[in-house]
């Protein structure tokens, strides 16, 4: 059984301004089962809350941290935590 985590990843680089928390949304509902949101951070980075399950998580880190997401991917930071709940669906903040 795939156990239900909760990833956050924090991503650096050219990541604002340029539509990373749409296409992060976009990737989070084409993969399914991901319920969180995208954020700005004052300091340029963009942070990403994503829960499901674990093989659908990585999924989403490995788009973060791939070739195909818009502007510029410097680094991805993330911890992974149990699932906590709370969110319905995943959006943009």
């Amino acid at each position: 059984m795939n156990e239900r985590v909760r990833l956050t990843a924090w991503v650096r680089g050219r990541v604002q301004g340029v539509g990373f928390r749409w296409f992060t949304r976009a990737n989070a509902l084409r993969i399914g089962g991901l319920a969180g949101f995208a954020s700005n951070l004052s300091d340029g980075r963009v942070q990403v809350v994503a829960e499901g399950e674990r093989t659908n998580c990585e999924q989403l880190l490995d788009w973060l941290r791939g070739d195909d997401t818009p502007g510029r991917v410097d680094g991805v930071t993330e911890i992974w935590d149990t699932s906590r709940g709370g969110y319905e669906t995943f959006e943009i903040r």
